[in-house]
């Protein structure tokens, strides 16, 4: 807990800041890294897990489900039939979003009492305790033990995916906001490949394995455990939460290599001036602040719109789509290793664009592709067994999709509480995204079934009018935020949230952004 600190005014921070300056030539280059290395050593063990999590469960279903069954015939003498082994199956794997769900429920508080950096090291906890149980269960013959494990990591999860895009934000510059920022998305979707690697047969994915691949979660996490202590908390947790200007300083030495820049200490010395005095907003207090209205229903609809654009449902048609293409039954494992490495592919894409072209431009794009692939996939489906190329396009159109949904929305989202809210409400606002995102993912993991049976081919038009509609919100109401402080992305917003109350403050219709120097994550 942070202790409480005196505002200190402009010219003594900025005092401090010119003597505490002097660095050598040689210093300065030390720490050309650090930046990155703390980003690596964040997100390995930190959204790495999300994608980890989510992919490694593919593999061990049917060992699992025997696992199950031969679970209740040694206790009770029960022979399970199909329905009520896939049931308990469903319910391992949907517990992983009911933890995330918690998890970022606690994310916020968490983030507030002990800072960024503290409570993902503190996260790992979850971690452990759920490799360990996943490790004994096949021991000690307890499926249950499988269900709270997956729990477990769901909360760790819960907490990383909001956590981490928040550090990553406050310690990145303005510049590279986005970049760095979107490195979460990068790990994630590097996890989902790796996962699919360790699935595989001839690595953990064997039946005598599944145990260890379960568990295998904690190599991640314990190199976080080990690396991340030796890089600084948020600069702006530092002085705005805790009022520790030397610690900000210093942490901002460190992370940028060199002297600390005057605009940059200026713009985090303005949002002070903003929240001094106010306590770290709860959730329900945003929904009755007008003045961050249009700001948390914009992250509200697009933390939804990740979860309901049915990316993660179009892996459910993956193998089905490869085996109508004419690929063995023993290559698919390896050919579905490609739909990760799209994903993966396409974040970083979006990583080396996200500051030429924008968020508005990346988001809107990657939602109108999808919306257009989803209707081709339709048709695709719909007339496979009557055109003898059909099949190859419905594989490429799992190829597209998913490149699209990496091109924008899977990177960009993450990063918007960061930009358009101020520290005091940052958390809060995490706190709703998350929910709402782990809500709905488990949501449409409980409801695609019926889809599938109700509406046939024709289930992934609901997923094409989700994104049709996500983009038209998109167009409409999301200002860009590239380059822009705060202060000028809360004036923008505040043409919406005082719509027809009054006269446009004339500071509005002023405003006005230069932009800084376009760097990517792969220059650090």
């Amino acid at each position: 807990m942070c202790r409480p600190f005196p505002i200190h005014s402009h010219r003594q921070i900025i005092s401090t800041y010119k003597k505490e300056d002097a660095m050598s030539t040689k210093e300065k280059k030390g720490h050309m890294y650090t930046l990155a290395l703390m980003v690596t050593s964040a997100a390995i063990g930190g959204t790495l897990q999300y994608g980890y999590n989510l992919a490694i469960m593919n593999a061990p279903t049917l060992f699992i489900q025997k696992f199950v069954n031969e679970t209740f015939q040694e206790r009770w003498g029960i022979q399970l039939g199909i329905y009520e082994v896939t049931l308990i199956w469903t319910f391992i794997v949907s517990i992983f979003s009911l933890g995330g769900f918690t998890g970022a429920l606690i994310a916020g508080p968490t983030s507030v009492r002990f800072g960024r950096k503290k409570t993902m090291l503190l996260n790992n906890v979850f971690l452990f305790s759920s490799s360990l149980l996943a490790l004994l269960s096949r021991t000690a013959k307890s499926f249950e033990m499988i269900i709270i494990s997956r729990f477990l990591v769901g909360i760790n999860a819960g907490i990383s995916m909001n956590v981490q895009p928040m550090y990553f934000g406050e310690s990145a510059p303005k510049h590279l906001r986005g970049a760095v920022s979107l490195s979460s998305a990068v790990f994630t979707s590097f996890g989902l490949v790796l996962g699919q690697v360790v699935s595989l047969s001839e690595v953990l994915g064997s039946e005598p394995c599944w145990q260890y691949l379960l568990a295998s979660n904690a190599i991640p996490g314990f190199i976080q455990l080990l690396t991340l202590p030796w890089f600084p908390e948020s600069p702006r947790y530092l002085l705005i939460d805790c009022g520790d200007k030397e610690a900000c300083l210093m942490a901002l030495r460190r992370l940028r290599g060199c002297e600390v820049q005057r605009d940059e200490l200026d713009e985090i010395l303005q949002e002070q001036n903003e929240t001094k005095g106010e306590r770290a907003k709860q959730p329900w207090e945003l929904f009755t602040d007008r003045s961050v209205r249009w700001q948390l229903i914009s992250v509200a609809v697009l933390s939804s719109a990740m979860q309901l654009c049915g990316n993660d449902t179009i892996y459910f048609y993956a193998s089905y789509v490869f085996q109508e293409a004419g690929i063995s039954a023993g290559q698919i494992q390896y050919v579905t290793i490609g739909t990760g490495m799209c994903e993966f592919t396409a974040c970083i894409m979006c990583n080396l664009l996200i500051e030429r072209l924008g968020r508005k431009l990346m988001l809107m794009g990657g939602y109108v592709l999808m919306a257009g692939w989803a209707v081709v996939f339709t048709v695709a489906l719909s007339l496979e067994n009557s055109v003898t190329w059909m099949p190859y396009m419905s594989m490429t159109c799992i190829f597209t999709y998913i490149l699209s949904f990496g091109m924008g929305p899977a990177g960009v989202t993450g990063i918007l509480p960061t930009e358009i809210f101020n520290q005091t409400a940052r958390p809060a606002a995490y706190m709703t995204a998350g929910s709402l995102m782990w809500l709905n993912l488990f949501i449409i993991g409980m409801i695609f079934p019926f889809l599938v049976s109700s509406l046939g081919h024709y289930c992934f038009v609901p997923f094409g009018a989700v994104c049709l509609l996500t983009a038209s919100f998109i167009w409409m109401v999301l200002p860009e935020t590239k380059g822009k402080t705060l202060a000028m992305i809360t004036k923008e917003f505040y043409r919406l949230n005082y719509r027809g109350h009054g006269k446009m403050d004339p500071e509005v219709i002023q405003a006005q952004y230069q932009l800084g120097e376009v760097f990517h994550s792969t220059a650090l």
